[in-house]
């Protein structure tokens, strides 16, 4: 559960329903009142828009194919609702929904019945916005609607609970006290528009939600539900196989209950900047070592301008990466290293376009510089930029990708549907961002007179700032310093000639053809191409002129050494550097590439529309095999390097803790301060050197997935073969295995500087095969929501609490993590223990109807159907990588789960967590670490074996 997320951009809301009217078909009386949405083509659902009486809108999609079914109700109250002296209390209202209601008061009922039939479930609190969800198995939606529903409609707000879970939402305060992002989130509220909601803190913490005689919070609580909850101000999305009838009824039989005080969503007619402030510079200090700059302009609402979008025109233009655009000019520089625009917030009354900018350390120096090139483009853009044929070019890579879009997991369907439906027409919310009705130059115009130098509000963070009389934002301590802002005229004469607006895009798909033949089962082998071996599989099932292609270049140089794996970090930024101006069109024109180093070497992968997928592979292919390399991006690449690996000391303490363990325990990776030493010393010329050693002996793989030939796969491995592997020597790279831990228990203790303490324990399994890593899925599956209930909930240890399986390459374990605000790793160790007793006894309690479940709730996560072909070529690369040609993983696995008995996972859960047999306990502190020692002793390990 989150407290704040980027607001979800709300364009419309409807004022009429369209009535439906189908003829002879036979409907239930309720349907004959709905509304279809416009979908795309290739979208084989059913939809069905409806409004129950209490004024709740749903909108039900019916996905026969679908083995997961999925909910979300979007609440439109969020943080922005928050009574000011209540900050935080929508959030802390949405943590109390899920602790029990009046049909299930049992506070762990709702987590340990989704968990046990393979679901998953969350919420988030954003400005205007409360989203709670869930998925489960498609069988059981409807008991998991049944307590969803009651969270609406008759929540219980324990006593006893309420006073707890306030904990819990201090804690997840107190988690994100050095996080950046956060700090950042408190600089923007205390330097905008102080009488603007926005200005309110979030999240809340133990002071803002006060529990005493003098101020209880439960009154509170419950008088903020009765006055901001309502039924006609919520949204549902239900996603499952069932018939639309079959959905509509679950629905309305539940969620009608659900009370109707007839409100209205709250408004912000207030500016989001104080104007009278503008233009503006608010420089806020970090913790990390990175440096970024946003340009923020105040813009009217754009909610009613979906339909022809002027912002997104307006961004595209600003955000474009290609030769000659603003970002290809300031990266060339060594200014900038990442830009992006788009609306930042969105209220409904204001919004935002933002700039944002990533910038090197030059780069914060020469600021006003930067700012004083993107008004120059600002003006190119207003000049040129508005064109019939820039917006036809638009409008045809949307009505493409709308063509063909592919369906996402149900959750994450339900969530944006629910969110969706908020604001657009019921008729629209599936197409609605793929939407672009006409050409609109007066309303683009409009949006670019309001990117001036007067009105702009410019957000600067780094790090070690030396402010005079610094500020102090109230929650987070993130010290910040505002001033009047002057934008320069002049610019830097040879940098702004280089600025050009983008030409037309020559990656615009054209044949969109399938191939013949049919879909197949998995990939076959099409044989050796000087040592390359080829996998190939034609794959149209998702109806979509996609492919995939991965090519492997194993090599044992990438991993030899922390100075090799620095080297080919560096060569892979240098190859990324050199390609993205050239390569951002067909980014456009959805191609996508990634090139990426990983334990055996190096990966190519190229996806996307197949029908110009070769030339973005010769172009890929043509940059590795002779990379250009300066003195400035080797210089500004190593700085961010060194920078990246710094910054890890300021990672969450259960993120150091994770890491240490993976460092520990998987061969070919190398601890920070090995990669840090050598990271300081590299060279370019040595850079250019490793270039050509790097792929000098190799064991190279190559997959092509999805809407391709034989013949073309053929063609693009002789592209390989010629470009990259030519007189090549061969040679076998063997996969990376994980060292077992010794007999008992180890413990480590990390030196962080955060005021939590992180823990980690890690429980190995004995040996690789199916049937050990069956029997820790199946414990951590079993122990998850009482670990969860036991820790985070009853014992109040912290908000980030979980138990999962930690399998690392096929090695089974079991990791129980926890990040506490007051506990220390001896104490939370402790909890852990007394947990794992009295766990025992639930375990020596286990029926097999409930074993059984379990072991479905697995299988069917393991079992669920593939929704895209990126998901199918991602698991066929990674299978090619097990060696296993019978591609079956999946299913071994769960047939292992099936045969695992009672007293096998009795045995496993005294092995791993009453007795400890291979335990690795990593926990943090501000000192007495002896991290560096048990890191040397683990790192002489042999490797788990099958």
């Amino acid at each position: 559960m989150t407290a704040e997320r980027p607001v979800l951009h709300r364009l419309y809301r409807f004022q009429c329903l369209l009535l439906l009217l189908i003829g002879s078909v036979l409907l239930s009386p309720y349907a004959l009142a709905s509304v279809s949405p416009t979908k795309s083509p290739n979208d084989p659902n059913e939809y069905r828009y409806l409004e129950l009486d209490n004024g709740l809108r749903v909108i039900l999609a019916s996905d026969p194919e679908a083995d997961k079914a999925a909910a979300s109700m979007n609440v439109a109250v969020g943080s922005g609702d928050d009574p000011a002296d209540r900050e935080g209390l929508s959030h802390f209202l949405e943590h109390m929904l899920f602790l029990g209601t009046e049909k299930y008061p049992d506070p762990g009922e709702y987590q340990q019945f989704i968990r046990s039939h393979g679901g998953s479930h969350n919420a988030f609190t954003a400005f205007a916005d409360t989203n709670y969800f869930f998925d489960v198995e498609a069988d059981f939606l409807e008991p998991t609607l049944d307590r969803f529903a009651q969270q609406f409609s008759h929540p219980l707000f324990t006593p006893e609970l309420v006073d707890r879970e306030r904990n819990a939402v201090h804690s997840e305060y107190t988690a994100k006290l050095k996080d950046d992002g956060r700090r950042f989130l408190s600089v923007r509220k205390a330097g905008g528009n102080p009488d603007h909601a926005f200005s309110q803190f979030a999240v809340g913490n133990l002071t803002t939600l006060e529990n005493t005689e003098d101020n209880p919070l439960r009154p509170d609580l419950i008088q903020f539900w009765q006055e901001q909850y309502s039924a006609n101000i919520m949204t549902l999305a239900v996603y499952g196989p069932q018939s639309l009838n079959d959905l509509e009824n679950m629905v309305r039989q539940r969620f009608s209950a659900i009370e109707n005080r007839d409100l209205t969503t709250k408004t912000h007619p207030q500016s989001l900047y104080d104007d009278n402030r503008l233009p503006e510079r608010i420089t806020a200090e970090s913790l990390r070592d990175a440096r970024s700059l946003t340009l923020s302009f105040p813009i009217p609402s754009q909610r009613d301008n979906y339909r022809t979008k002027p912002a997104s025109y307006v961004a595209s233009l600003l955000g474009h990466e290609g030769a000659g655009s603003l970002f290809d000019t300031l990266k060339k520089a060594g200014l900038v290293e990442a830009l992006s625009a788009g609306l930042g917030m969105d209220t409904g009354d204001h919004a935002t376009l933002d700039v944002r900018m990533s910038l090197t350390r030059e780069g914060l120096e020469k600021q006003d510089d930067i700012i004083a090139m993107t008004f120059r483009y600002i003006d190119q853009i207003r000049a040129k930029g508005v064109t019939q044929e820039r917006f036809d070019e638009m409008k045809q890579l949307a009505v493409i990708d709308f063509r063909f879009r592919e369906r996402s997991e149900p959750m994450r369907e339900a969530m944006r549907l629910a969110s969706l439906l908020r604001d657009y027409p019921p008729a629209d919310i599936l197409s609605a961002p793929w939407i672009m009705d006409r050409f609109a130059p007066e309303q683009y115009q409009a949006i670019l007179a309001q990117l001036t130098p007067d009105n702009l509000k410019v957000w600067v963070s780094a790090p070690n700032q030396a402010f005079e009389t610094p500020l102090f934002t109230e929650w987070y301590e993130t010290p910040w310093h505002r001033e009047p802002l002057t934008i320069r005229d002049e610019v830097d004469a040879a940098l702004a000639a280089q600025l050009n607006l983008p030409a037309a895009n020559p990656f615009v798909p054209e044949n969109l053809d399938l191939v013949p033949g049919q879909s197949m089962a998995h990939p076959i082998q099409l044989g050796e191409l000087d040592g390359l071996d080829i996998w190939y599989a034609r794959d149209t099932r998702f109806n979509t002129p996609k492919a995939n292609v991965f090519i492997s270049l194993r090599t044992p140089e990438a991993r030899a050494s922390a100075r090799s794996e620095v080297l080919t970090q560096l060569l892979v930024d240098a190859i990324d550097t050199n390609l993205n101006a050239w390569a951002y069109s067909a980014r456009l024109a959805g191609l996508d590439y990634s090139i990426y180093p990983h334990l055996r070497g190096v990966t190519i992968r190229v996806g996307g529309y197949n029908d110009k997928l070769h030339k973005l592979v010769n172009r890929v292919l043509l940059e590795f095999s002779d990379p250009d390399f300066t003195e400035q991006r080797f210089r500004i690449a190593r700085q961010r390097l060194i920078d990246g690996l710094e910054n890890k000391a300021k990672d969450r303490p259960v993120q150091q803790t994770s890491e240490f363990i993976q460092t520990a325990l998987i061969d070919g990776t190398f601890p920070v301060a090995e990669k840090l030493a050598a990271a300081r010393e590299v060279t370019l010329e040595e850079l250019e050197a490793f270039g050509d050693q790097l792929v000098a002996k190799t064991d190279p793989v190559m997959l092509a997935h999805g809407n391709l030939t034989e013949a073309s796969t053929l063609n693009l491995a002789r592209q390989v073969q010629a470009m990259v592997l030519n007189d090549r020597e061969r040679t076998v790279v063997e996969r990376s295995q994980v060292r077992q831990l010794p007999l008992g228990q180890t413990a480590a203790v990390l030196n962080v500087d955060h005021p939590d303490t992180g823990y980690t324990l890690y429980l190995q399994g004995n040996d690789t095969s199916y049937e050990e890593r069956a029997r820790y899925r199946l414990l951590a599956q079993i122990l998850s929501s009482p670990f969860y209930e036991d820790i985070r909930t009853t014992r109040q240890l912290g908000y980030i609490v979980y138990a999962t399986a930690f399998e690392i390459l096929e090695t089974p374990a079991l990791g129980l993590v926890v990040q506490s605000p007051e506990a220390s790793g001896e104490a939370i160790d402790d909890a852990v223990d007394e947990f794992a007793e009295s766990f025992a006894g639930q375990l020596a309690e286990l029926d097999n109807v409930r074993l059984n479940r379990e072991k479905q709730a697995i299988i069917s996560q393991l079992s669920e159907r593939d929704r895209q072909l990126g998901e199918v070529s991602s698991r066929y690369w990674r299978e090619i990588d097990r060696n296993n040609i019978g591609f079956d993983s999946r299913e071994q696995l769960a047939e292992a789960i099936r045969k695992v008995s009672l007293e096998e996972l009795q045995h496993t859960f005294r092995e791993a967590l009453t007795e400890r047999k291979r335990a690795l306990q990593v926990s943090t502190a501000e000192e007495g670490s002896n991290s560096a020692v048990i890191l040397e002793q683990l790192r002489q390990r042999d490797a788990v074996t099958e």
